[in-house]
């Protein structure tokens, strides 16, 4: 079971990685296909919403399935082909249509792990587990960061992506090899999705997934390469340098908040702390945001670093599933988490361009980003501090 986990998380590091990688692409992608700012948002936003939409038959083929036969066979066909397509593309549809092939690849392997280990081990350290697999997966964050800067430079673009093709080809391998999927649930098995919406205490705790993940990911995968063109006219090796150092404090978080709900006692009032610290720094980025190069990094790092309650998040909602239901439940929270940042991908596109309309300063269309960034997890903060707090 550990060398199947260990292959999980090395297919994690990928999906890291592709979610992440647009924004120091950005450069590259605009000179050789015309790929417009507004263009790798919706691309970016496309990988996000089908990667949530997944979520729904994932959790299906969790429970009835196995983790095993859902992880490979969708990251071979769908990471590996898109990635694939992704190299061979010619103009920004097909950079699109390779990122929804490569959320289909993606959209099992994390939650594979944790249907895992809530089925394998104690509920007591989900949280650790769970935001350990994170903190080890962004290591993506950092390959997709000055790593995939210095490949682009020396290797090209489409040979990159190339090699990243059967990179996670070889990865799907492994996971079928080595994953053994856990026993099967004994007893009643009815139920369904709709059986978890039905659950008051859920419904205080989506909204804040809904809107957790969306500022952090956002701005590190796609909004951080055009806002430090713009503002501070920084190019693929500086935007590399800056999203290295927002991916270090995204891993860093991971393994300082896993074991926090077992040292405070608590997993609502970590994660109510956390977020409203990161709301605090975008509104902070609002307040200065053609300030000084280091000190929008060093914000954007803090946004990064206190977003990542992802895992204490999900270990609050999954202490109040049936044991049968664990993979659609699991599913349905990261439906939420990561169909909250597509949807807003989506929504930034269109505030960056009406923003862009007449602008006086080139950091006018970023400060309305953070802005409604801020915006959105302050409000699903306040309706989760309604939430019934609970710990395993």
């Amino acid at each position: 079971m550990r060398i199947g986990i260990a292959c999980l998380v090395l297919a994690y590091v990928l999906s890291q990685f592709y979610r992440a990688f647009l924004a120091v692409l950005t450069p590259v992608l605009s000179t050789d296909l015309g790929a417009t700012a507004e263009d790798l948002a919706f691309a970016s936003g496309v990988w996000f919403i089908v990667f949530a939409v997944m979520q729904l038959p994932v959790g299906w083929a969790l429970d009835k399935v196995g983790p095993k036969r859902t992880a490979a066979v969708l990251l071979a066909l769908g990471g590996g082909g898109g990635a694939l397509l992704f190299a061979a593309a010619t103009n920004p549809f097909q950079i699109t249509l390779a990122m929804a092939l490569i959320g289909v690849g993606c959209s099992p392997v994390l939650m594979a792990s944790y249907y895992i280990f809530a089925r394998v081990y104690s509920p007591r350290v989900f949280a650790t587990l769970a935001a350990s697999v994170i903190g080890i997966g962004s290591l993506g964050n950092i390959a997709g960061s000055a790593p995939l800067a210095w490949s682009v430079e020396f290797f090209g673009w489409r040979e990159t992506l190339f090699g990243l093709a059967l990179l996670t080809i070889a990865v799907a391998a492994l996971v079928m090899v080595t994953v053994k999927d856990p026993p099967a649930v004994e007893g009643d098995h009815r139920g369904s999705v709709l059986d978890l919406l039905k659950m008051p205490a859920l419904w205080l705790i989506l909204p804040l997934m809904f809107v957790n993940y969306a500022p952090a990911a956002g701005i590190r995968g796609l909004w951080i390469g055009p806002y430090l063109t713009d503002v501070f006219g920084k190019g693929a090796v500086g935007i590399g340098q800056a999203t290295l150092v927002m991916s270090l404090s995204m891993v860093i978080a991971n393994f300082v908040y896993g074991p926090l709900d077992r040292i405070l006692g608590t997993r609502k009032w970590v994660v109510v702390a956390g977020n409203f610290a990161g709301a605090v720094a975008l509104l902070a980025l609002f307040a200065m945001p053609s300030g000084s190069f280091a000190a929008a990094v060093a914000l954007m790092a803090a946004i990064g670093f206190f977003g990542s309650s992802f895992a204490v998040i999900m270990a609050h909602a999954r202490s109040f599933f049936p044991p049968h239901l664990t993979g659609r439940g699991v599913t349905l929270l990261n439906l939420f988490g990561i169909g909250g940042v597509g949807v807003f991908q989506f929504a930034t596109g269109q505030i960056y361009a009406t923003a862009s309309t007449g602008a006086a300063e080139p950091s006018a269309p970023y400060a309305a980003l953070f802005l409604f960034f801020a915006v959105l997890l302050l409000i699903g903060l306040i309706i989760y501090a309604f939430s019934e707090d609970r710990t395993d």
